[in-house]
């Protein structure tokens, strides 16, 4: 049984196949060249050992041992197929056709499963495993050649933890979920933070989907029923998406200014409020990371391949089959012409009392609130920029109307409705609109 992004024992149907087919060898494999990507990081690393760790109790507590691996995913998988005679290897989800190819070339069969939505969640199956098996320890980053990557705030991985991120998402949190998405500082605490455990699937799609039809059936007062409704769709939507692997890249290149966006220095405060909060947390809602990869590529002009690849190394819950579609639709890299947001609007809308702001960006307390998210404007400015905080790497009316061109010249410039016409027109259709409608391009 080889386990990638499904770490856990419940409600598992690929485990629950493997253990009714014999003796087990369960196996976690940590390849070099997966995360000698330019999209991983030692936080994400650091979740996955987590998860991994509780994975491991988890097995023991059923009398099995956890084999933890560490090489190309071939060799180990043959190594192993070869010492413990394994006739049948069994993964959740597909596998790369290469190793399908290999495991049919050798006389190995290979079973892939599907996680079903519908019906009861799966209980941890009787294993019978492979005897002397012995458990090895987990590789540390530095073998995996991954850098120091500091994230005070980070989520912890394992299954105990993803529990109790649902119980209080459940019965406290939750109620919130919709109204508190839009602002950053709220965001975090309404949320349900389990993106990471989706990720990693310490947790199943359809464990959340029952806890939260159990939860409806109480029929909680309050505003829980459009909150839970509206975050059991997302899962929904989630359970459907179509497999999509990180594409091929190249090593970052560390320039100035991708340095400067990832580090929250642009001179941009709301932008680098956001980006310092997720250097340190490693975790920004669906909105918040449209809003900071859209400025760093269509203001700043960051290559749309290196900036998306540095926004995936920063999010702990990184999963390359919803981030990709997201962020080469953001980038302007698909047929759908991209949202383009102001840098200043977006910063007075979503944090509009500064608190945010301030909090992650101290070096601005001296400037008065009506020049926080432009301190270029305050009387002060020249005690403050270039010294303890950044001049603005750009013209933000420049840039902004730059990028607004660069859109209109490869999609179209959008229609816009500036006077609408009348009732009477509107039922008349085939009368002529005589200038009522003026259609702006």
């Amino acid at each position: 049984m080889w386990f990638r992004q499904d770490l856990r024992i419940h409600d598992h149907a690929a485990l629950t196949l493997a253990a009714g087919l014999g003796a087990v060898v369960p196996v976690y494999i940590f390849d070099p060249e997966q995360w000698a990507r330019s999209d991983t990081s030692a936080r994400q690393f650091q979740f996955i050992a987590e998860s991994v760790e509780d994975l491991r109790a988890d097995l023991a507590s059923l009398g099995a041992a956890l084999l933890i691996r560490t090489g190309p995913v071939a060799q180990v998988l043959a190594r192993l197929c070869a010492r413990h005679a394994i006739t049948t290897i069994v993964t959740q989800g597909s596998a790369p056709r290469a190793l399908t190819d290999w495991a049919a070339a050798s006389g190995i069969a290979w079973l892939e499963t599907e996680q079903p939505m519908q019906g009861e969640p799966l209980p941890p199956p009787a294993l019978r495993c492979v005897a002397d098996l012995i458990s090895t320890p987990l590789p540390v980053p530095q073998l995996l050649r991954l850098g120091p990557d500091a994230c005070a705030h980070r989520q912890r991985g394992g299954r105990g933890q993803a529990l109790d991120l649902l119980n209080t998402f459940l019965t406290t949190r939750g109620e919130s979920y919709h109204r508190a998405q839009a602002q950053p500082h709220s965001a975090e605490r309404a949320s349900s933070r389990l993106s990471p455990h989706l990720a990693q699937g310490t947790v199943s799609l359809r464990e959340l989907d029952q806890a939260i039809t159990a939860r409806l059936a109480e029929r909680p007062a309050g505003r829980w029923t459009s909150a839970l409704g509206g975050f059991g769709r997302k899962l929904a939507a989630r359970a459907v998406l179509p497999p999509c692997p990180a594409p091929d890249l190249a090593a970052i290149a560390a320039t100035s200014a991708l340095n400067a966006w990832l580090l929250g220095q642009t001179g941009l405060p709301f932008l680098d409020a956001l980006m310092r909060y997720l250097a340190a947390t490693g975790w920004l809602n669906e909105p918040l990371r449209a809003l900071v990869l859209s400025l760093g590529v269509h203001h700043l002009g960051l290559d749309p391949m290196q900036a998306s690849a540095g926004l995936a190394r920063r999010l702990t819950d990184y999963d390359p089959a919803l981030f990709w579609p997201q962020a080469l639709r953001i980038a302007g890299l698909t047929a759908e012409a991209p949202r383009l947001f102001h840098p200043i609007k977006q910063a007075l809308d979503l944090d509009p009392d500064g608190q945010f702001t301030r909090h992650w960006l101290p070096e601005l307390a001296a400037v008065p609130d009506s020049c926080l998210q432009s301190p270029w404007k305050w009387a002060g400015a020249a005690r403050l920029l270039g010294r303890r905080y950044p001049e603005p790497m750009i013209d933000i009316a420049t840039a902004h109307r730059a990028a607004q061109e660069a859109i209109w010249a490869r999609f179209g410039r959008p229609l816009r409705v500036v006077a609408q016409p009348s009732p009477a027109l509107i039922e008349t259709p085939a009368q002529p609109l005589r200038g009522q409608l003026r259609l702006e391009f």
